[in-house]
């Protein structure tokens, strides 16, 4: 008997792969065949059981669906009648083909692509996990930031409630104190009146005043000439006296030398002395009486005059003392004008101030309700892109997970039936040169391997790579939750 064992590797640069994870794009697949021929050294015709195991069919990956689809080549074990052919048994001249060891370096390198595509898929899958706690962090810090907001707008209200109160007490203030100067200003009008009244009193009174040193003056002249005319009286009657006297001397010279005899039948007598003396004493009255009368009418004037002067003084002092008393009052009432208008001006400029502080308290409360309603809208916007693709990665997951599923039973179909794997997954996947050190299938071309040792080394290889994974992820969240905690305590 002479066996011919061809081995023979083809590639593919379309294949079109439908597995469980639904991978329809384009990827590679490689086959590798096992074929086992038999002939017959004589030339009778016998019955020869053949085993032929094929090696399972490569699986492509899917870059569209984002899955891995596969299918399993099936240990195929026939037995099958044998007609030996004797063209056959002519030597067969064996060609071994060049490009055999390029294709397979060509396997090596886009499986090793696939690995590396397969890396960066999982490390896609722990930076979108990652993504996802991070908005799971970020929708409880905006629920925080939520509460804090009403806290912060209870707050705002509060404060401009109060604001409000002190605008609505010093506008009750204000008013009172416009009605208090008002009456004030009243005041001020009466008491200007009443001023201006006592002026006019007052100038009334000195023009009294003049008045009577008027008719004092003229009293005064009347006083002088009646003097004069006393005086011209006085000399008057003197020199009347003299002159009477001289002519009573004369006539009673003039009598001393002559006697006259005179009889009259009446028997009056004339009597010069009593006539003179009567004479004297008439005007002496009538002097006496003048000056009397004079004197008289002098102290009745000058009585007059000083009563009225003594009136008008007292009348004049409590007119100096009024208007004394009413320039006091003008000046402190004056005095509290200016304090009223001064705490006037004072209370507008605090209510002034206290109207633009409660308008820039608004204002700067309302910029930051605009910003906080704006980062929350930012917030909620990013959310909505993170849940969106946190769906598309869960859809990815589950993907995988159907992907995962499907090779698990592959696998475990494959172990149960006892067939061998071919060089579908040769090469190594990962980093460390395959699964279990040798890759899938190290047992050799259909004896199927060691089912116990391959799954060790899967376990193995899972354990690793989920610790891994699981280290990676709670990294990914310390750092994503520092992160977060210094850009919230930034933006308090």
């Amino acid at each position: 008997r002479a066996m011919t064992s061809i081995s023979r590797v083809s590639y593919s640069g379309r294949s079109y792969s439908g597995g469980g994870g639904g991978g329809g794009g384009k990827g590679f697949s490689s086959r590798s065949a096992f074929v086992t021929s038999s002939r017959p050294v004589s030339s009778s015709s016998t019955r020869v059981r053949t085993s032929m195991g094929y090696g399972g069919s490569g699986g492509g990956y899917g870059s569209t669906s984002g899955g891995f689809g596969s299918a399993r080549g099936m240990a195929v074990a026939q037995i099958a009648n044998v007609q030996c052919n004797q063209s056959l048994l002519a030597p067969m001249d064996l060609v071994i083909d060049p490009n055999i060891q390029s294709v397979r370096t060509q396997e090596k390198e886009q499986i090793k692509t696939l690995n590396n595509r397969f890396a960066s898929f999982i490390d896609k899958v722990r930076f979108l996990e990652q993504q996802n706690k991070m908005l799971e962090t970020k929708w409880s810090l905006m629920q925080e930031q939520t509460t804090s907001r009403s806290n912060i707008d209870a707050m705002f209200e509060a404060y401009i409630a109060n604001l409000r109160r002190q605008l609505d007490g010093l506008g009750n203030e204000r008013v009172k104190l416009e009605g208090e100067l008002k009456n004030m200003q009243a005041l001020v009008e009466d008491f200007k009146n009443k001023y201006e009244d006592e002026i006019n009193k007052r100038a009334n009174v000195e023009n009294e005043f003049v008045l009577l040193k008027k008719d004092v003056d003229g009293a005064y002249m009347n006083k002088v000439e009646l003097e004069a005319k006393v005086d011209a009286l006085q000399d008057e009657i003197n020199f009347l006296r003299s002159v009477y006297e001289a002519e009573l001397c004369e006539l009673q010279g003039q009598i001393k030398d002559t006697s006259v005899i005179v009889e009259m039948d009446n028997s009056r007598q004339l009597d010069m002395d009593s006539i003179v003396a009567e004479v004297r004493a008439q005007y002496q009255e009538i002097a006496d009486r003048n000056r009397a009368d004079a004197e008289q009418w002098y102290q009745q004037k000058f009585q007059e005059m000083q009563s009225t002067a003594g009136s008008a003084g007292d009348d004049l002092r409590n007119t100096k003392s009024e208007i004394a008393e009413l320039n006091r009052m003008i000046s402190r009432l004056q005095n509290e004008i200016e304090a009223v208008k001064g705490q006037r001006s004072n209370l507008e400029a605090q209510i002034a101030e206290a109207e633009e502080r409660g308008e820039l308290a608004v204002k700067d409360a309302k910029a930051r309700i605009k910003d906080l309603e704006d980062a929350l809208q930012r917030a909620k916007q990013d959310m909505a892109n993170q849940v969106r693709e946190y769906q598309d990665l869960m859809s990815v997951k589950l993907a995988l997970d159907i992907e995962i599923a499907t090779y698990r039973k592959l696998l475990e179909g494959e172990e149960s039936s006892g067939g061998g794997f071919g060089s579908g997954f040769g090469g190594g996947f990962g980093s460390g040169g395959g699964f279990g050190g040798g890759g899938f299938g190290s047992g050799g071309f259909g004896s199927g391997g060691s089912a116990a040792g391959f799954r060790r080394c899967r376990q193995l290889w899972q354990r690793r790579l989920w610790r891994r994974l699981w280290q990676w992820r709670r990294r990914r969240q310390q750092l994503w939750r520092r992160r977060l905690l210094r850009w919230w305590k930034q933006r308090l």
